[in-house]
């Protein structure tokens, strides 16, 4: 990919669109990397840097992890060379002065401007979605009842866990964290939206068709 070809994208979508497999898989088609938050987080940690302490510190005492260094660690990330063709955020920004910190350090790195993409699915799709999910407790991995599992044992071959609910995959929870991210995340649309940044995609249907519709987005 030339410096022409540069893509720097955001993935939007609510709990249950599946904006993480989306972004990945985005990511791979592009062969630019796939940046989750919580990776690089973790990864910080992990590597001891000075951020990374510093997150560690907010992490263990099970408090958010401040913005100012949670756009420190973004930034460090997309600054390397493996970004240079362009990168597929996901999990940031999540706020409006987030999106400005980002904007900020687009122009001083002399990057491309962003193009965020928006999954979008009904509400009750993400709530069939979540509150049909188990999780495994020996793998961890997600299964959903849909798909002929019936919950116990894990479908995993390799496999003796067992399957579970997660409390906040229940119906209630579920509609209590969707009003959660529309009043956190609306104005971030709108944000991106005025700016001419924004492209809307039908987060509902084959998963295959959903990606093509992503990435005609991104190389549009």
């Amino acid at each position: 990919m030339s410096d022409r070809d540069e893509r720097n994208l955001v993935m939007l979508g609510p709990p249950g669109a599946g904006k993480g497999t989306q972004a990945a898989r985005l990511g791979e088609r592009l062969s630019v990397p796939h940046i989750s938050t919580g990776d690089i987080l973790r990864e910080a940690v992990a590597n001891g840097t000075e951020l990374g302490r510093q997150a560690k510190g907010y992490m263990d005492a099970g408090e958010l992890v401040p913005d100012e260094l949670v756009i420190a660690i973004a930034r460090e990330r997309i600054a390397r060379e493996d970004c240079a063709p362009g990168f597929v955020l996901d999990g940031f920004p999540r706020t409006v002065p987030q999106a400005e910190a980002l904007g900020a350090t687009m122009r001083e790195l002399g990057r491309k401007p962003l193009r965020v993409i928006n999954l979008q699915v009904s509400e009750d799709e993400i709530i069939r979605r979540l509150s049909t999910r188990r999780t495994c407790r020996g793998c961890g991995g997600i299964y959903s009842v849909d798909d002929g599992d019936t919950g116990d044992p894990c479908p995993n071959p390799d496999c003796e866990g067992e399957l579970y609910q997660r409390s906040d995959d229940q119906p209630e929870a579920i509609a209590e964290r969707l009003r959660a991210y529309a009043n956190q995340t609306q104005p971030l649309i709108d944000y991106y939206g005025e700016r001419g940044l924004l492209v809307n995609v039908p987060g509902e249907g084959a998963p295959d068709q959903i990606a093509e519709a992503v990435f005609r987005a991104a190389r549009a």
